[in-house]
């Protein structure tokens, strides 16, 4: 037997309007709407902290038939505003199912709707870029759920860091002994995965709050300091650019995605928002040292502009769809970080090598 559903209604700031089923929680919920291009990796998506504040549209058709696993969980809670799916499968297909995503969302209060026509409206933020948007099952006025995307918060100079980071420093692997190196990792809202590659690299991982001083890093004692992902713009988070800034020529440094980001900040750059960012696992980037293109996973809506850098910088990696700078290293200090996902691994293999290069950086300046 057929369920009956709500309808809902996504609508985004520049009045477009696009009518779809209700499927998860109920309610309002506004975000920036963004699409991303993976074939698989929803419970990955949904869990990312990166995607704070932003509704995210999936652009493979049909989502949902795996169901969700912890175990593939990249933090420990759904971060999205809302979840937008051509089609949803109410089932599981999968022997390492825990619940349906439908559930999933459902206990977490994240509203989906589905039977939209995502590939129109994937070509709509193509065409004139990431934009607020507004999510209702309970509003049926089109014109009212539109003045409410209009009224939403948008991205620059959000800073959402502080929502999804550490309240306390913890260790990722306190029952790992002996080992060479401790790392401190900055919580901008960091994916397990990341902390899962730096643990098998020897490290010992202390993860702090994302607002904790660098003299407070430095007090712990460690060999490297590692920079993690996170959501908002990072232009707005003046305390981050100061902790980096202080620890640059103190420790070994690898910033990822975010991390990267407030690295260029820190050595003098600015950043810019993209028109509709990198979201998906299909992204290449070539390495400028040795020509290769990787197959990279990204989730980020802001650049560093190449021309700030200053002479001590280079850049190391360069997407190959817009040129946008996806790699740095400092040419005077051991620091350098990508503006990609090394872990995700949609390669599969063909970025692990950062964490190996992260591991020797800190053997040299051991």
């Amino acid at each position: 037997m057929s369920v009956a559903r709500p309808r809902a209604i996504l609508a985004l700031e520049d009045g477009a309007i696009f009518e779809g089923v209700a499927f998860g929680a109920t309610g309002e919920r506004g975000g920036e709407v963004v699409f991303n291009t993976g074939l698989t990796g929803y419970p990955e998506v949904l869990t990312d902290p990166s995607y704070k504040g932003q509704i995210v549209v999936m652009t493979y058709p049909h989502i949902g038939n795996y169901g969700i696993t912890a175990e593939d969980f990249e933090s420990w809670q759904p971060h999205v505003e809302g979840f937008v799916v051509r089609e949803f499968s109410p089932l599981s297909s999968n022997w390492r199912a825990q619940t349906t995503l439908e559930d999933f969302l459902r206990h977490h209060g994240i509203i989906g709707i589905s039977e939209v026509d995502t590939r129109a409206l994937t070509r709509h933020i193509r065409r004139l870029g990431a934009m607020r948007g507004y999510l209702s099952t309970v509003d049926a006025d089109p014109r009212d759920v539109v003045a409410k995307a209009q009224a939403s918060a948008g991205m620059i100079g959000r800073d959402l860091v502080q929502v999804v980071t550490t309240d306390q420093p913890f260790v990722w692997n306190p029952d790992a002994t002996d080992l060479p190196f401790h790392i401190v990792a900055y919580d901008y809202g960091v994916k397990h995965n990341l902390l899962r590659e730096l643990a098998a690299r020897g490290c010992r991982v202390t993860v702090v709050p994302a607002t904790l001083p660098a003299s407070d890093v430095l007090a712990l004692d460690p060999d490297g300091v590692f920079l993690s992902n996170g959501p908002g713009d990072p232009a707005a988070l003046d305390y981050a650019v100061d902790n980096v800034r202080t620890l640059l020529g103190r420790v070994p440094l690898f910033g990822v995605c975010l991390g990267h980001q407030l690295m260029g900040l820190a050595v003098g750059g600015t950043t810019y928002k993209l028109k509709f960012g990198h979201h998906g696992v299909n992204q290449p980037v070539k390495h400028l040292a040795t020509g290769q293109v990787e197959i990279t996973s990204q989730n980020h809506g802001f650049a560093v502009d190449p021309a700030s850098l200053p002479d001590a910088v280079e850049i190391t990696h360069l997407n190959l769809n817009d040129n946008t700078v996806e790699g740095l290293r400092h040419r005077e200090v051991p620091a350098f970080s990508v503006q990609y996902h090394p872990e995700a691994a949609p390669g599969p293999h063909d970025a692990q090598y950062l964490f190996d290069e992260f591991r020797r950086l800190l053997e040299r300046e051991a």
